[in-house]
């Protein structure tokens, strides 16, 4: 398991202790500016660091002479006008070897951590009817655990990813998805787009890929194990897309 992490999100990986106790692995480190080695490399770029009266907890980069923007993350892509102070873009890798221990893994924006602890998110997504519903079991705690902390704060962004790591099952699958996947790829046509819902079969119940007109994919509610699906119709003229998700 690769992963590049260059935001404040979060992966964690839900996992088996010697005693078969499902426990939590953070897999990142949140990209906060208060990180001393972050805090240091902007400072040295003249971007200041500081967090607001009204919010003491959470440090924000802010311009060298001006109040702005106040991004709370010290490396992230856009946010342009930090570049200069000491914002970067540059990923931090981390590796994993997976093994038979290793259930799921949860990618996670900021809003569910704040709100919720490594150890109750595992605890969530384990006990969620089924994988399709983990994910928005997990969103919907977390709106509720803000609703009862912060009442009169507006719900930071939840959003969240959960793959499945089915190692014994994956030799069994991978043979038979390319067959499986005729019946599993459902296309709905449209003026300016067409939507691809599928079920790999293999790591989560259900990808959905939103593509535009040209050839670039536009979002990816929910990504699983590597997918590839090729010559699909595209339009009434015939013209094929070749998509791979990850």
């Amino acid at each position: 398991l690769i992963i590049g992490n260059l935001g404040d999100s979060r992966a964690i990986l839900g996992t088996r202790d010697k005693d078969n106790q499902l426990m939590a692995v953070q897999l990142t480190v949140d990209l906060k500016p208060n990180i001393p080695s972050e805090a240091q490399r902007i400072r040295q770029r003249r971007g200041r660091i500081f967090a607001l009266p009204e919010e003491p907890e959470v440090a924000r980069v802010w311009l060298p002479k001006y109040n702005s923007p106040g991004l709370a993350m010290a490396r992230a892509f856009g946010d342009f006008c930090l570049k200069d102070y000491g914002l970067i873009s540059m990923p931090e890798v981390s590796y994993h070897r997976i093994t038979e221990k290793d259930e799921f893994v949860v990618l996670a924006t900021d809003g569910v951590w704040d709100v919720l602890s490594n150890t109750e998110v595992v605890s969530i997504v384990n006990r969620a009817t089924s994988r399709a519903s983990a994910a928005r079991l997990l969103v919907e705690s977390a709106h509720r655990a803000w609703r009862a902390r912060f009442p009169t704060s507006k719900i930071d962004d939840c959003a969240v990813v959960c793959l499945f790591l089915d190692t014994d099952e994956l030799s069994e699958t991978s043979s038979s998805m390319a067959r499986d996947m005729t019946n599993a790829v459902e296309v709905s046509s449209g003026q300016h787009s067409n939507t691809i819902q599928l079920s790999t079969g293999v790591s989560s119940d259900v990808v959905t890929a939103v593509l535009t007109d040209g050839d670039d994919l536009s979002a990816v509610d929910a990504v699983a194990k590597l997918v590839t699906l090729t010559d699909l119709p595209n339009n009434a003229s015939g013209a094929t897309q070749s998509i791979t998700t990850k």
